[in-house]
């Protein structure tokens, strides 16, 4: 398989995890824009989703799902997020496309973290993938200097607002063997909105594609 086909595959097989009758919260991502689309084969099935992105949330309303505010949810079933790497021990570190922030609120809120995913994206120890961290703009230069005080190359994304309006700088050349004290670390510092280490709230299932096929990991 392709790694595009490997992506279909997982996000096809996500939906064994999804009940009839229940909010689904999505993730963003190109593999959750699969998932969205295999979702939009069961629409009738579910009540809705609750969306991590303006660009997910279009692409369900897109295909006629429902989406609800997270305000107005208790608690979800499932999460359904793509990552740019994960570990062994459920680990990730995601934000690529900048929307981690809301990412880890629904995570939060959600029962079940399924987290779908190509063989690409297991490592053994999360960095290699540069660490976002969404910050409010005004502390930008002085989240930067404590990043490199933790042993970290911030980069500051240029031309990229999150939803939340907030910016987002890149952690280079980090190699990450504490992802929760780290992930804490990195939250205490003053102007930080959230970091992209999902290891307080990791996956608890990963849907893992391979060129040999799909496997679920628990």
């Amino acid at each position: 398989m392709t790694q595009d086909e490997m992506k279909k595959a997982v996000a096809i097989k996500a939906l064994d995890f999804i009940e009839n009758d229940t909010i689904v919260g999505v993730g963003t991502g190109s593999t959750v824009n699969h998932f969205i689309d295999a979702l939009a084969t069961i629409k009738n099935k579910i009540t809705g989703a609750v969306s991590s992105s303006e660009e997910s949330t279009k692409r369900l309303k897109e295909h006629g799902i429902e989406v609800f505010d997270l305000n107005s949810i208790d608690t979800l079933d499932v999460y359904i997020d793509g990552a740019d790497e994960i570990t062994k021990h459920m680990s990730m570190i995601k934000g690529g496309g900048a929307a981690l922030t809301r990412e880890k609120i629904v995570a939060a809120v959600s029962k079940r973290f399924i987290c779908i995913a190509d063989d690409s994206k297991q490592v053994e120890v999360l960095g290699t993938f540069p660490l976002p961290v969404e910050v409010i703009p005004m502390a930008r230069s002085y989240v930067a200097r404590e990043l490199v005080k933790l042993g970290g190359d911030p980069v500051y994304r240029q031309g990229v607002i999150t939803d939340n309006g907030n910016v987002i700088l890149d952690v280079h050349n980090m190699s990450i063997i504490d992802p929760k004290g780290l992930e804490n670390s990195i939250n205490s510092i003053v102007g930080v909105v959230t970091n992209g280490l999902f290891a307080q709230r990791g996956a608890d299932i990963l849907v893992l594609g391979s060129a040999q096929g799909v496997e679920v990991i628990s």
